[in-house]
């Protein structure tokens, strides 16, 4: 398998194309260009400008090197995750969410629309979930409250 290593020159004067000879001379392959500008006031970037989220129920790590995971919407996929596996209503999901003070990442409370648009996320972390020390109390919580009474 071969194995790269990459660089990212950071550009603090006019472009200069001796810069491009020389990486090349070294054995580098230009893979990227990127641009930027300051907005003028009141201009919006454009549509499709920086759409990449991070993932949610992760965050940057505080050496900005890696994402790592962020508890609080981690906790929230993981209650989505466990009413979602009982067969919970969206609605029912809403309102837990809400009535425990869970928010979007943009501060605003759940809807069924934002519920929804996190099944796409929950398919992609599923298999961490249903892996984890976590997901195995809950799902014995789970069995021991739903389990005949023997009495």
């Amino acid at each position: 398998m071969a194995y790269f290593e990459r660089i990212k020159d950071i550009v603090s004067s006019p472009f200069s194309p001796e810069i491009i000879r020389q990486r090349s001379a070294a054995g580098w392959q230009m893979v990227a260009i990127e641009w930027r500008r300051e907005l003028p006031d009141g201009e919006a970037p454009a549509e499709g400008v920086f759409d990449e989220d991070i993932p949610y129920g992760l965050r940057i790590s505080a050496d900005c090197k890696r994402l790592e995971a962020d508890p609080i919407e981690h906790q929230v996929l993981m209650e989505i995750m466990e009413l979602l596996a009982q067969d919970f209503s969206y609605s029912v999901i809403v309102s837990s969410l809400n009535e425990k003070g869970l928010r979007q990442r943009d501060g605003r409370p759940w809807s069924r629309i934002a519920v929804f648009k996190m099944i796409p996320r929950l398919i992609e972390v599923g298999p961490q979930f249903f892996s984890s020390d976590e997901w195995e109390k809950r799902r014995q919580r789970f069995a021991r409250a739903h389990a005949p009474d023997e009495s």
